[in-house]
């Protein structure tokens, strides 16, 4: 997955500006990034705040887990499956 540049606080906090008032082409400008970015972040955290970002990361790692965690399980079922010749 490709990483950005902004940590999550820092796109809040660019979010945050345009809340404020601030235009959104001088908010992009300014931090180096383009409206269409800006416009992805703002439907991905419009309306967090930095400790709601920090959760929100913590899900996510739990999730990839989790999934990791069901992916081995089914390859196990799948192997056992295919050892003692058992069909669906």
């Amino acid at each position: 997955m490709k990483t950005t540049r902004f940590t999550d606080e820092q796109i809040i906090g660019f979010l945050k500006q345009a809340e404020a008032g601030m235009a959104i082409k001088d908010i992009c400008r300014s931090g180096g990034f383009s409206q269409p970015t800006f416009y992805k972040w703002r439907s991905r955290f419009g309306g967090m705040e930095a400790s709601d970002a920090a959760k929100l990361r913590d899900l996510e790692a739990e999730n990839n887990k989790l999934k990791k965690l069901l992916a081995e399980a089914h390859l196990d079922i799948h192997a056992l499956k295919s050892v003692f010749g058992v069909k669906r």
